[in-house]
């Protein structure tokens, strides 16, 4: 079967039997649709009359907020890449002006990605009726969304039907026993918003059923983020607020959205009279209370706390959290190719050479080590460093002219104390002593890789902590950072060479910042947990290496 980069799933399943019907019907979506699935609920729908089938508001009822959050559960765990969205345009109460034939929908509503086929759960009785369904279908779809013109269908039934238990021919499923779902005029939540995942989705899915005219969402920036696992990883609040603005004008476009940064854990919750119900997760349901003891503080009425289930992730791992979470999708960034390397068409693919750079305390050099033990050739540039300073070398004539021969040693070798003493916290010539010794060390980087090449080796790893300051990155095809956080980094450093708290801060202060460093990282590898657990990091780094260097290769073969 062809697969179209985005459809739209239109369920016409009651909503007793959909919860039955989540799993299969996205594992067969997932084989039509690679990258963007819609899901429009309009249970009951009959699309088998042959006649004029239009949409119509569906009253919001407690069900669909166990459906939503079961649906995007299904998905996270059969369904990871697509991006699925569920609509409720066409959800809320029928207010009387809209009574009669009209729907929820007078002119087809523009979604952030065209659908280029529909799909629907519709039972059909036997192939003969397929065209009559599918054309009703088709033209349902182009009544609600703005569809591709040569818009194409799929009928799923046929493979649901061994999980069907219930009976099929009641179309409109239990509606009288069906619990009408509270909605307020004004909503908030708050969080980060890091990588729209299932869980964020519930969330705002649910929200939006809530709200009838405005929803507010406050989005933790800057003091809030600092204690975040691999917050260097989180993306930048301006591409945070796009993807939700994207997300919300999809899913109800009729609300008014406001999206507030977060500097600290309350934002409007406390502030803004109009606000009536806050939604929360088991574990934020604290932060709700502290909301409303704040509001009460400011003489305004508390909001209603609605609470949703936490998402579990079925595919956690040992280092991850159990339910569905932005850091855990932090976490498997590590190793993978977060951006493409720039193009150095002057740079020989033999051997191929990974810049290694990273924090004092950062483990990187234990990482360099481990790429050495899976084949790849090791360059040392702080081993480098020391050779060029060796008697004979030409760094060696150029130090001394600058310095003064009061830095040498009794054996006339450079005593590199004596020359710290005269470049530390003097910035002028701290960069003297590096315009002379870089270019140096970046000549010796040159000859490790040419004798790796002569060696027939593949891969060659420099290890450098001034890889980008140094502006060494014409050198490497790749860069690669190691990262840990600024406390642990701090601990290991007072371990590892006996300083003091302080000088170990002081150190990682002259360095650049973990951020400035993932900034131009293709790779970012981390160091924080157990041993076996970067073993797995690096490993899978180098297997996804492997894959890319032979793709380069093929490619210039083949020009």
């Amino acid at each position: 079967m062809s697969m179209f980069s985005t459809g739209i799933l239109v369920l016409t399943s009651p909503l007793h039997v959909l919860p039955l019907r989540i799993a299969p019907v996205l594992t067969s979506a997932a084989q039509v649709v690679e990258r963007t699935l819609y899901v429009h609920l309009h249970p009951g729908l009959n699309l088998g009359t042959g006649g004029p089938v239009r949409p119509v508001y569906i009253p919001p009822v407690v069900d669909l907020c166990a459906l939503i959050s079961r649906l995007y559960s299904n998905a996270a765990d059969i369904c990871s890449h697509l991006d699925v969205r569920v609509l409720l345009t066409n959800v809320r109460g029928q207010p009387a002006a809209l009574s009669g034939n009209n729907g929820p929908f007078p002119t087809p509503q523009t979604l952030s990605h065209s659908p280029e086929v529909v799909l629907t759960d519709f039972p059909i009785q036997d192939s003969g009726q397929s065209s009559l369904v599918t054309q009703c279908l088709q033209k349902y779809a182009g009544h609600c969304y703005v569809c591709t013109p040569s818009l194409s269908s799929v009928l799923l039934y046929t493979r649901l039907k061994e999980v069907s238990g219930e009976e099929d021919d009641d179309r409109g499923g239990r509606g009288a026993q069906l619990k009408p779902l509270e909605t307020f005029s004004d909503v908030v939540v708050g969080g980060t918003f890091d990588r729209l995942h299932g869980a964020h989705k519930t969330l705002l899915n649910i929200s939006c059923l809530l709200a009838n005219r405005r929803f507010v969402i406050g989005v933790c920036d800057q003091e809030l983020l600092k204690n975040k696992v691999l917050k260097e990883l989180i993306e930048p609040y301006d591409q945070r607020v796009q993807k939700l603005q994207d997300f919300l004008n999809d899913v109800k476009p009729s609300l008014k959205y406001e999206i507030v940064p977060l500097s600290d854990p309350f934002g409007p919750s406390i502030s803004d009279p109009e606000l009536q119900c806050i939604v929360v997760s088991e574990e934020t349901r604290k932060g709700g209370e502290a909301v409303n003891r704040k509001r009460v503080e400011n003489g305004l009425a508390e909001l209603v706390l609605y609470e949703i289930q936490l998402l579990k992730d079925a595919h956690h791992a040992d280092i991850e959290e159990e339910k569905i979470s932005s850091s855990s999708l932090r976490t498997r960034l590590l190793g993978t190719l977060l951006k493409p390397p720039s193009p150095q068409p002057d740079l020989p693919l033999d051997p191929y050479v990974i810049g290694l750079t990273g924090g004092s305390g950062s483990g990187k050099s234990s990482i360099a080590h481990r790429l050495e033990g899976l084949g790849a050739v090791r360059i040392d540039c702080d081993q480098l460093g020391h050779e060029a300073y060796l008697p004979g070398t030409s760094a060696y004539q150029k130090v001394i002219q600058e310095f003064g021969p009061d830095i040498l040693n009794g054996d006339k070798t450079i005593n590199r104390r004596v020359l710290g003493g005269k470049v530390f916290g003097n910035q002028e010539r701290l960069k003297a002593l590096t315009d002379i010794m870089w270019p140096e060390i970046a000549l010796l980087v040159k000859k490790r890789i040419k004798q790796a090449k002569e060696q027939g080796k593949g891969v060659c790893v420099v290890d450098a902590a001034v890889l980008l300051e140094a502006g060494w990155t014409y050198l490497v095809h790749e860069v690669w950072v190691a990262t840990i956080p600024e406390e642990e980094a701090v601990k290991r450093i007072v371990q590892r060479d006996g300083v003091k708290e302080e000088d170990a801060l002081r150190r990682l202060k002259s360095q650049w910042p973990n951020a400035k460093l993932i900034e131009h990282a293709n790779v970012v590898l981390c160091t924080l947990w157990e041993p076996d657990v970067t073993q797995r990091q690096v490993l899978k780094a180098w297997n996804l290496l492997q894959h890319r260097i032979q793709k380069k290769r093929e490619t210039r073969s083949s020009l």
